[in-house]
């Protein structure tokens, strides 16, 4: 097979003694694991090493591909400007991949200078890549990479995503190694960057006894909930690797794990490496099935009109009348009070999302019709929803309440309040207990990227509180 092996391995820049200056003797059966995935990789010789990184460009509906002409980054966040480093890509892979996600529907977005201003991202490896980088061109350096990020969709379609990569290295014809990054729980001590939960240490165990196990369809479908309560980063990143080995007998190996700093650092290999294993992905196309017709028979009525509402319009491009549908004579549609937004996912992860923030109808029922037809059909994000999709959809519907001033980012909290920027005429709007997005930094990033405002530009701030129905 192309694909020769397979690590995953943490990301912390404090493990680079220039960085750490001392504190990473802390994490130093970390650092002998590190340096034995280099000197692994050196004597498998790879023409190719992939990297899957929870930290570059990411997209909702799609995969971001590192793609300038010669892969570089370097340090300087981290205070160190001497330490810098670069690969040149590899094209072929890189178009075969792009291929295999067109077959599968999933956009991809190549990420070079031009376009990283186009996105508002950077172009330059990110540190997710670098550290695990730092260790491999100690050993080896006569390698081409490809940068990749995972989606913000589900964690069966990152697995997806994961085969349609193993069938791209394999029809690349090129010896090839995957280095799938991310820590594991960041809440596994008081003292950590977040604070303890008991689910951090829970997830920790669970994620590596089932990698052991080799029990791939128990990993796909473990509790979003469960893991986004352990403050976990690189869940989606082993999900990718796993869909690179589906169909695939190997070994794995558990070389180093430890959480001195409140984060789990696991760092593991898959060798040996053999076609004639089974695949799951019809599991997780069924399993997927399940998680809608479950979700559908516990709706509450907000979510059934809305549900009710994009069906009709997508069916018969007519809107829906309140009056002749059987949850629209509820007393609940009457009042005045909220704005509503109504957000729609299918198993690629969101497929459209619009509302208001203040009520601009004359009830809440319309409030909703009108947000559902808009998430539908005119998020500027997306194409229309067609009527192919309907069974797939999984919506839910916030009740917003009026925003009130905030004085800065310390009063902000991403789980309890969405936030509004203003700038002038800019303005934009984050919902709030978004996944992926976990602390007021990253919420506040977001939120004024999407409203086209810099971090150093003047703007306001404003907060509010929603009733989130699903």
């Amino acid at each position: 097979m192309s694909l020769l092996a397979a690590y995953l391995t943490p990301h912390p820049p404090l493990i680079i003694p220039l960085i750490g200056r001392g504190e990473e003797k802390k994490i130093q059966r970390t650092i002998d694991s590190m340096e034995e995935v280099g000197r692994r990789i050196a004597a498998l010789k790879p023409k190719t090493i992939v990297f899957i990184t929870p930290h570059g460009p990411m997209f909702s509906d799609g995969i971001g591909i590192y793609s300038d002409p010669q892969l570089e980054g370097d340090f300087h966040r981290f205070g160190e400007n001497t330490l810098s480093f670069s690969m040149g890509k590899d094209d072929s892979l890189i178009r075969q991949f792009q291929k295999e996600m067109h077959y599968e529907g999933i956009a991809t977005a190549l990420i070079d200078k031009e376009s990283a201003r186009e996105y508002r991202v950077s172009n330059h490896l990110d540190h997710g890549i670098l550290v695990p980088l730092y260790f491999i061109q100690k050993y080896y350096k006569d390698f081409q990479g490809v940068g990749l990020t995972y989606g913000l969709f589900s964690y069966g379609e990152n697995y997806r995503v994961g085969a349609a990569l193993g069938r791209a290295i394999e029809k690349n014809q090129k010896s090839t190694v995957i280095i799938a990054i991310g820590d594991l729980s960041h809440r596994l001590k008081e003292e950590g960057p977040y604070s303890y939960h008991p689910d951090g240490p829970e997830f920790d165990n669970q994620l590596q006894e089932k990698i052991l196990t080799k029990n791939h369809l128990g990993i796909v479908t473990m509790s979003p909930t469960f893991c986004e309560k352990a403050g976990e980063c690189g869940k989606r990143s082993v999900d990718m690797l796993l869909g690179a080995l589906d169909q695939s007998v190997y070994t794995v190996e558990s070389l180093s794990y430890e959480g001195p700093f409140g984060v789990g650092y696991a760092v593991m290999a898959f060798e040996d490496i053999r076609s004639g294993g089974d695949s799951i992905l019809e599991e997780i196309v069924e399993d997927r099935r399940a998680h809608v017709a479950r979700k559908r028979s516990s709706e509450d009525i907000h979510v059934r009109l809305a549900r009710e509402t994009i069906e009709t319009y997508v069916r018969t491009h007519r809107v829906l009348d309140p009056s002749k549908s059987p949850y629209g004579d509820c007393q609940c549609f009457e009042t005045k009070d909220f704005g509503a937004f109504v957000s729609i996912k299918n198993s690629h992860g969101l497929r459209g999302c619009i509302g208001t923030y203040r009520p601009t109808k004359k009830n809440l029922g319309e409030e909703i019709i009108h947000s559902a037809i808009a998430a539908a059909t005119e998020d500027p994000r997306f194409e229309a929803i067609t009527k192919e999709e309907l069974g797939d959809l999984v919506l839910s519907v916030d009740l917003v309440h009026p925003p009130k001033s905030a004085a800065g980012i310390e009063d902000l909290d991403p789980l309890k309040f969405g936030v509004i920027v203003r700038s002038g005429y800019k303005s934009g709007l984050l919902l709030p207990n978004l996944e992926g997005v976990d602390t007021p930094e990253e919420q506040l990033r977001i939120v004024l990227g999407k409203a086209g405002i810099r971090e150093h530009e003047s703007y306001e701030i404003e907060i509010f509180e929603v009733e989130r129905y699903e």
